[in-house]
């Protein structure tokens, strides 16, 4: 079977990936697919730094702004879904660029994942919450590690739910999570990928773009959005989108607003650091390295070819 070449701009927070998305789209005569599992609820907007339809210069954007902030969305959730619009902007003669800073959603869908299958066991997993919470998360990690050391390298003791559904499976099928993800990978990929992500090679630039960011989020209404966010108890999976949990002291009255926007502007560098150290494993993508003096044209002319390269080969 033919595969579908499609274009992956991916890479950290604040690195400028929507815009070049954007941009190649326009050139290429593409539709964005958003792998950001954030920008897909509505109504969080600014903390999830969605582009406005200023900024999408009338490219057609899919999977982003279309689910309740009250619902639960997965990995498994995300990639059927992206696959079927894949094809149809393919079928429709168009360019698919897949953008966004998940790395679970983007190799997940390009590697062709298959998700387990296995029921839920209710009682054990509440069983393994009670653990949790008489021995810490930790002892249930080291559980966890004893029958799939590889599945407890890659989860921090405070994924609990990942933790603990690693080892409902393996309670429930008798493989570990590990085995059942090889076996995921059978099927080959459907995709021609060209993988791109902008590498900054001074970290402390990504950082002071960051930085640069939140501040302009707050000029936008960062703060109404959170405030607003908090009156929803229901709001469970989306409020806890960095952006809006760092604010909550403040509405709390436990701490000063100049102290919960430090604490947000470290946060988002953490997780940009887990975002380059993701992708960074990925010997497909292309670093396309920056500086604080690069041209952002330079960094387009540079992405341009490698969709020109890759489309050919």
């Amino acid at each position: 079977m033919e595969k579908i070449f499609i274009v992956v701009v991916c890479g950290a927070t604040a690195s400028g990936k929507t815009r070049l998305a954007i941009d190649l789209a326009k050139r290429f005569d593409g539709e964005v697919v958003s792998a950001d599992s954030m920008q897909i609820y509505k109504k969080l907007d600014i903390a999830s730094a969605k582009p406005t339809e200023e900024e999408k210069d009338g490219i057609v954007h899919h999977l982003m702004d279309f689910l309740e902030p009250t619902e639960a969305f997965s990995v498994a959730d995300y990639v059927p879904m992206a696959r079927e619009i894949i094809a149809d902007i393919h079928k429709r003669g168009k360019l698919p660029i897949i953008c966004g800073g998940t790395g679970l959603y983007i190799n997940s869908l390009v590697d062709n994942i298959e998700f387990d299958d296995t029921g839920s066991d209710p009682v054990f997993r509440e069983e393994m919450k009670k653990l949790a919470e008489e021995h810490g998360n930790g002892y249930v990690l080291e559980k966890l590690r004893e029958i799939d050391p590889e599945s407890a390298g890659r989860l921090h003791e405070n994924n609990l739910s990942r933790v603990i559904r690693a080892l409902e499976v393996y309670h429930i099928s008798g493989k570990t999570m590990t085995e059942i993800q090889a076996e995921s990978r059978r099927n080959p990929s459907p995709y021609e990928p060209c993988m791109m992500m902008i590498d900054y090679e001074d970290r402390e630039v990504l950082y002071e773009r960051i930085d640069k960011r939140v501040d302009i989020m707050m000029e936008q209404g960062l703060l109404e959005e959170a405030r607003e966010f908090f009156t929803h108890k229901d709001y469970v999976t989306a409020s806890q989108a960095i952006g809006y949990k760092e604010l909550k002291p403040y509405f709390d009255g436990e701490a000063e607003l100049s102290e919960c926007l430090e604490r947000l502007k470290l946060e988002t560098r953490h997780y940009a650091k887990r975002q380059l150290t993701w992708f960074k494993k990925d010997m497909r993508i292309y670093r396309i390295s920056s500086s604080k003096s690069t041209n952002y044209e330079k960094i387009l002319e540079i992405a341009e070819k490698l969709v020109k390269k890759y489309s050919i080969l």
